[in-house]
């Protein structure tokens, strides 16, 4: 039975279906000798090689990992400025890569989503999902409720209306130190400390505690990670069929 070819490279943890139809397009990929084309469908007997190194069609065990990311990280495999990296802490792998589910961005800590299987990080970070996203967040500033009631409702950001779907004052808040547990269900670029920007407030900490069903366990310390059980691997792919 055919596929689709940038299906079968991104389930071979090579990068996400955009990546792969990236690389085919720069001619990166060949079929049984011939440089691939978008749209290209191939069965199990054919030859497919990523920049002349042959790709081998067998099913691919792939890995999960839950990562507790400190901040003080980016989440690129390269950075000019030779800030350290998250990726440099996994394990390594052989003809496969790690693919993070969503970012944190360099001064955000916590949980943070690893695997090896490109189609299920490409649904998983699909705004279709509607995965929720709970964070912590310590603010600097008077909090009112009608900034807490914008929101709520939303903000018109730069790139289109945000909102929290929840937002709740956290019972170990006290004068100036207030924390607030926030939820929203997508992935912008630094959309929880955008939309409490919006407000007059700033985020002197923020930290993701829970991606959909997962959290981080109390055993995980920051910057440490764990591999994810058969049972919590059948959650995240249930989590992708939200």
């Amino acid at each position: 039975m055919s596929q689709k070819l940038q299906k079968i490279l991104a389930n071979q943890g090579l990068g996400s279906r955009r990546t792969m139809e990236k690389w085919i397009s720069e001619g990166h990929i060949r079929v049984n000798g011939e440089v691939a084309t978008l749209g290209d469908r191939v069965e199990d007997d054919d030859t497919i090689q990523v920049d002349g190194r042959t790709l081998s069609q067998k099913k691919t065990r792939h890995r999960h990992l839950l990562y507790n990311k400190p901040a003080g990280e980016i989440c690129s495999r390269d950075d000019p400025q030779g800030r350290p990296s998250v990726y440099r802490k996994l394990p390594k792998l052989k003809n496969q890569r790690w693919i993070s589910i969503g970012r944190l961005d360099f001064n955000t800590s916590g949980l943070l989503l690893f695997t090896t299987d490109g189609v299920l990080a490409n649904k998983l970070m699909h705004p279709s999902t509607g995965i929720d996203r709970e964070y912590a967040v310590r603010v600097l500033g008077n909090v009112t409720v009608k900034a807490l009631q914008n929101m709520r409702e939303g903000v018109l950001l730069e790139d289109g209306l945000a909102m929290f779907t929840d937002i709740q004052k956290s019972p170990e808040s006290e004068g100036a130190n207030q924390w607030y547990y926030v939820v929203l269900m997508e992935g912008k670029n630094r959309e929880v400390r955008r939309l409490w920007e919006s407000q007059g407030l700033s985020v002197s900490r923020l930290k993701r505690v829970r991606f959909g069903s997962f959290f981080v366990p109390s055993s995980v310390k920051v910057g440490r990670f764990v591999e994810l059980e058969r049972p919590e691997v059948n959650d995240l792919y249930e989590l992708s069929k939200a």
